[in-house]
């Protein structure tokens, strides 16, 4: 018996629409929790993960921001992919000089006010630590990993790790400041897995911000630059 071709029309027309479907890529995710000797969480720690077989999927190396508001460099804390270009833009309402002596980038944006007309590419792994020439108490820590892997844990002490392929991956905890990090962790992921880790730090960290500059009648402090 012939098919009636209204019929035909439709299972052509399904056929076409699973062909046009995206296809669903599965990947593993780990999820760390960071906590402190008390057992309370840690926050602006990070956690990157370095493939240990196979090869990393490729992932954009995007631009970052580091802002200054009010007299602080916001965020606090940062991590980027090697090879990341980053900007500082200038919120306030005086000039800032931002530099860093760090091995892993050594560099200066003389004072300036606004957004600098080049971002600063951090090309070499490491931990880059940022100043103010002008204003003493402002710090930022960047963490720079040749991994596309990494996070920042967020106020509960979590960070995750998604989008990773199966493979073996050893996974590394970082906190600025040159603190002594628990020790690696190996895992293997299967392609759906989803797996839990735990690091604890063995010893008090420090807090990373130092406390505020005096501020004049001005609103300002006494070296800013104008």
């Amino acid at each position: 018996m012939n098919s009636h071709p209204n019929s035909r029309c439709f299972f052509g027309l399904i056929s076409l629409l699973l062909m046009a479907a995206p296809v669903l890529v599965h990947a593993a995710k780990i999820t760390v929790q960071i906590n402190n000797p008390a057992g309370g969480s840690v926050t602006n720690a990070g956690v990157y993960a370095t493939m240990l077989s196979g090869t990393p999927p490729a992932k954009p190396k995007r631009e970052i921001s580091i802002e200054q508001v009010n007299k602080e460099f916001v965020p606090l804390v940062s991590i980027a992919q090697s090879g990341a270009l980053v900007n500082f833009p200038n919120r306030d309402a005086i000039r800032h000089h931002v530099y860093s002596f760090s091995p892993a980038k050594t560099f200066e944006i003389k004072l300036y006010s606004g957004v600098p007309s080049k971002p600063v590419a951090f090309d070499k792994p490491g931990e880059v630590v940022l100043g103010c020439n002008i204003h003493d108490n402002m710090i930022a820590y960047v963490l720079v990993v040749d991994t596309p892997f990494f996070a920042k844990a967020d106020g509960q002490g979590r960070a995750v790790l998604d989008g990773m392929p199966a493979g073996e991956y050893e996974v590394h905890m970082w906190y600025p400041g040159g603190a002594i990090a628990p020790p690696s962790q190996k895992i293997k992921l299967g392609a759906t897995d989803n797996i839990d880790v735990k690091f604890t730090f063995s010893s008090k960290l420090l807090a990373l911000r130092p406390p505020s500059a005096p501020v004049s009648s001005s609103g300002n402090t006494p070296a800013d630059g104008k």
